[in-house]
């Protein structure tokens, strides 16, 4: 392994956890700065706002910071679909369009 290939192993093992700390000093920071005036609440600590952050992630499922995988899987049905005759393509549609189509406040018609 050459020394340039090292930096960039070092550089993806250590680029995650810096960004990680740079948005939870901004959350403490942004907190500490509005919500003790606003609400009243008490200023929080670094791993308090590191907490927060979990647990927003946990209940809301947030910091897409690329679609990624979603992308991934798009661009292989895509792919997919290229070597379908059209009339392939047609049917999935079709089966697609059915299976949509009733929705899920449609369904007392069921």
């Amino acid at each position: 392994m050459n020394h340039k290939h090292k930096k960039g192993w070092i550089f993806l093992l250590l680029c995650p956890p810096l960004i990680l700390a740079a948005v939870t000093w901004i959350v403490m920071l942004l907190w500490n700065c509005l919500l003790p005036e606003i609400l009243g609440v008490k200023a929080i600590t670094f791993w308090q706002a590191m907490g927060i952050l979990i647990l927003s992630k946990i209940l809301f499922g947030g910091f897409h910071f690329g679609k990624g995988m979603k992308d991934f899987k798009e661009r292989k049905m895509r792919e997919k679909m290229e070597s379908w005759s059209p009339e392939e393509r047609e049917k999935f549609k079709e089966v697609w369009r059915n299976k949509c189509s009733g929705g899920f406040f449609n369904r007392n018609n069921e």
